[in-house]
């Protein structure tokens, strides 16, 4: 057991002094960023929206009260009422005031197919905006990018700094000897030693600007980031995978089929049972209500056809603009596709110039490497003075800064064109 601990720990540790993967601190930060809560949001409203939308089968049931008070109401004729009263019968008429308190229940048989678009149209509008929740994060492995190879820019130029200050070191050592005995100005020495404490300094500002992008990346993918691996050249695709992009397009396209889906519905007839109930007075029986002001109990009950044409004065109109909005998203894809196969051009011909850069990079150190070796041999001879042999260390060294500057940009361009393709 002791013997497993030690090997996951030691397995931990040895983690720890690798530090994190590109793709690990990718994954990181797409699960920290605030935005990945939106997909439960959508989810829930479009669940919400739905199980609404579906309540549309349930009866509907509607309470009303009226008072009211009519200028004038039916009544018989004048010669009738008289014959009645003759006849020893009271025929009152109605009253001008009247009253009902009511329910209403309509129960849907057939609607068109009605509710079942706008479900689907509440459904594939929750996938465009999943889909756009998406592209939005997509663009954050981009933004980690960013910074994951500026911090590796940055280690390499701090390792080279640390190089130029043991080689400057090295030979400030060897001319403060030289000073004591006599073989060289103390100026030589003074001038060297205020080149390697100006190295310091540039230590001290690289040290700063990676701590400051370390506690950024941390902070943007929600762990603590220590060290940053560098990655391997990985290989060009020339082939752009399912982009999240695209995937939001086609969504977009469906939502304008189901829309258009709705307005066929809408231009079919509508079949429902309805049952009507009121308390009041009048009631159904109007003869009985003339005769006696007293209010009373009413039912209906049936059967109702609707059919609603005045959607055809605008489906025309309407089916226009969602192929109007079909052309539209299909535009959107031709200039993203345009553009990204733009990038792709950009970018491969940036890692092809990279390459060709670091091709003579080697030699171009060694040359360098030569030319400070001889000058520190020319100036323990008294050939050259410290100006010479700084000027020589200071060019080697942007040599090799050079060297990594085209190693990191390239491997910038290769990730940053896996990002492109989605490779």
């Amino acid at each position: 057991m002791r013997k497993t601990i030690m090997i996951l720990a030691v397995a931990a540790a040895s983690m720890a002094v690798m530090g994190q993967t590109l793709e690990e601190c990718q994954q990181a930060a797409e699960h920290n960023y605030p935005l990945i809560r939106q997909y439960d949001l959508i989810g829930k409203t479009t669940e919400l929206t739905v199980a609404n939308i579906q309540k549309g089968w349930l009866p509907q049931v509607s309470a009303s009260a009226q008072a009211s008070y009519q200028s004038d109401v039916a009544s018989w004729p004048g010669q009738m009422t008289t014959m009645m009263q003759n006849m020893g019968i009271s025929m009152k008429g109605l009253a001008k005031d009247q009253y009902r308190v009511g329910i209403d229940v309509s129960q849907t048989i057939y609607d068109g197919g009605a509710i079942s678009n706008q479900k689907q149209i509440a459904l594939q509008q929750g996938v465009v905006e999943e889909a756009q929740t998406e592209v939005n994060l997509y663009s954050v492995r981009k933004r980690v990018n960013e910074m994951y190879f500026a911090i590796l820019m940055l280690d390499e130029q701090i390792v080279l700094n640390h190089d130029l200050q043991e080689l400057l070191a090295g030979n400030e050592r060897k001319l403060q000897a030289m000073v004591k005995g006599g073989t060289a100005a103390r100026s030589d020495w003074q001038n060297v030693k205020a080149e390697r404490l100006n190295a310091v300094q540039q230590a001290t500002s690289l040290e700063s600007q990676k701590r400051m992008l370390m506690t950024m990346l941390s902070t943007f993918c929600g762990i603590e980031v220590k060290e940053v691996q560098k990655p391997m050249a990985a290989t060009i695709s020339q082939h752009t995978k399912q982009r999240p992009e695209l995937r939001m397009f086609d969504a977009q396209l469906r939502l304008a089929d189901a829309r258009e889906q709705a307005l066929k519905s809408a231009l079919m007839p509508r079949l429902s049972v309805f049952a009507q109930g009121f308390y009041g007075y009048p009631g159904l029986n109007m003869f009985e209500d003339m005769t006696s002001h007293s209010w009373s109990m009413n039912a209906i009950i049936g059967a109702r056809l609707t059919w609603n044409i005045g959607a055809l004065y605008t489906r025309k109109n309407d089916k226009a603009k969602l192929q109007m909005q079909r052309d539209m998203t299909e535009l959107n894809r031709e200039v993203f596709l345009f553009n990204n196969r733009l990038e792709q051009i950009q970018q491969n011909e940036e890692i092809a110039r990279y390459r060709k850069l670091m091709a003579d990079d080697e030699e171009i150190i060694s040359l360098r490497s030569a030319v400070r070796k001889a000058s520190e041999s020319k100036l323990s001879h008294g050939i050259i003075d410290a100006n010479d042999l700084v000027r020589e260390i200071n060019q080697e060294n942007a040599a090799r800064v050079q060297q990594s500057i085209h190693e990191i940009e390239m491997l910038k361009q290769i990730y940053d064109n896996k990002f492109t393709t989605n490779n």
